[in-house]
């Protein structure tokens, strides 16, 4: 029986990601910081391809994207001027008794839900984590981290205007971590305080926005699917209007059916022109563009796709997580549990497994190994394991999600042919060594496409 995404235990979840090196728990020799992540060996590959792949859907594959990585810490004033200083806080009430504190607006109570103590009354709280710039710890030396990726492209608006010497619609991207003082946190890696954005501000004309707004949606939606999540997992949900942020006219999130319900992995808005117009009036500078067609400076509206890194990768592993109830070669019922991550995301694609740890099969074996780590055809990820039973192996290569096994065995020393195990079948088939390359290419390429 294979288990639903909705029905994964997040606990088991984390448990799989810092046994097979995903994810660890940041600090955890000295007991663990609160909401703080660190990714492991094959949690930084599933990363990497995720950004590359982000990269190349929203900026190489595009005509007017262009790439920027602004800094975490920034001019004082680029938050005042956002409005972030004054309106990026939420409700935040304290028990008088044991000091927990929460979110006013999640709260189904009116006592602590730690203790059943008297709450204080609700008051704003600044999400933004603050900074001193220099030796004085002092207010005129204060600065923050950056809670958004967002507003170190707008203030780059002219020099990369000026530098790719065209007018809108063009749309500068980046990815980087930001930054969030959040007073709720969990659900493993879904909210925490420090998080990584793959971001874009599109700039258009005023007129536009509405075409580019429903472009970039469904460029959105469609990437998602090229991941592998499932379209019956997947929503597009409009903002209403009284929850759309102070810059937004309007907004487009798609979530994710997460085991605890419908969560946001990304959020496509339209912010109008509000951040270039606020940071031209603060700074004297006149961030617009001249129409040829009216003669006029124009600044341009904004649509803005952005995706949180670790929510993607949170989704996918949902998405992945998979028990099966089987019956091994000895008759006896167990539990396969493996991630079905496609061939795009996984951190190891081909793992190459000689049967036994005698040389005649780890010299041929790490001859096939060395090979594909050099290919310039296959171009894989590639995994070397000689450790433990190849049924225990098989098991290891399902959790961590590798597609291929490639099982090196005494045959293959007579007719030069391996056996390729396919991770989600359990299909096995006899491959001549000489095609291998080839033979690899066609079933990640297939399961990629399915």
């Amino acid at each position: 029986m294979t288990s639903l995404n909705n029905q994964i235990d997040l606990e088991e979840l984390a448990s799989l990601a810092k046994r097979r090196g995903f994810v660890f728990q940041s600090s955890e020799i000295y007991g663990g910081l609160a909401s703080t992540w660190d990714y492991g060996p094959l949690g930084v590959e599933l990363k990497r391809k995720v950004k590359e792949l982000w990269w190349n859907q929203f900026v190489i594959k595009q005509e007017h994207v262009f790439g920027l990585d602004s800094s975490i810490i920034m001019h004082p004033k680029v938050w005042d001027v956002s409005g972030h200083t004054s309106n990026f806080s939420d409700p935040l009430v304290e028990c008088k008794q044991c000091n927990h504190r929460y979110r006013s607006d999640q709260l189904n109570t009116t006592v602590c839900p730690n203790c059943s103590g008297e709450l204080s009354e609700p008051r704003l709280f600044n999400l933004m984590f603050k900074t001193f710039l220099g030796p004085v710890e002092d207010n005129t030396n204060t600065a923050y981290l950056r809670p958004e990726t967002a507003q170190g492209i707008f203030v780059n608006f002219l020099n990369v205007k000026h530098t790719i010497n065209r007018n809108p619609p063009f749309g500068i991207a980046q990815i980087g971590k930001s930054f969030r003082n959040e007073i709720t946190t969990g659900n493993f890696i879904f909210r925490t305080r420090e998080f990584e954005m793959m971001e874009m501000e599109f700039f258009v004309p005023p007129e536009e926005d509405e075409k580019w707004l429903n472009y970039w949606v469904t460029d959105a939606f469609n990437w998602y699917l090229k991941l592998g999540l499932s379209k019956n997992k997947l929503r597009i949900r409009e903002h209403d209007k009284n929850e759309l942020a102070h810059y937004a006219k309007a907004t487009h999130d798609i979530e994710y059916l997460f085991p605890w319900g419908w969560g946001e992995i990304a959020g496509i808005a339209n912010r109008t022109n509000y951040d270039l117009v606020a940071h031209s009036d603060q700074s004297g500078k006149e961030l617009s563009y001249f129409d040829e067609a009216t003669k006029q400076h124009v600044i341009p509206y904004v649509i803005e796709p952005s995706f949180g890194l670790d929510r993607v990768i949170m989704a996918l592993l949902i998405e992945a997580y998979t028990q099966e109830d089987l019956v091994n070669s000895k008759g006896k019922q167990e539990t396969r549990t493996s991630l079905k991550l496609s061939p795009l995301v996984a951190p190891v694609q081909v793992a190459i497994l000689p049967l036994s740890k005698k040389e005649v099969l780890s010299k041929l074996a790490r001859e096939i190994y060395t090979n594909l780590k050099s290919s310039e055809i296959v171009k894989p990820l590639v995994y070397y394991d000689e450790t433990q039973s190849i049924g225990r192996r098989y098991r290891r290569q399902d959790e961590i999600g590798t597609p291929l096994c490639i099982t090196v065995d005494f045959e293959s020393l007579e007719d030069q042919s391996v056996t390729i195990r396919q991770r989600d079948s359990m299909i096995q088939t006899r491959v001549s060594v000489n095609i291998l390359e080839e033979e690899i290419v066609s079933l990640l390429s297939n399961k990629a496409q399915s």
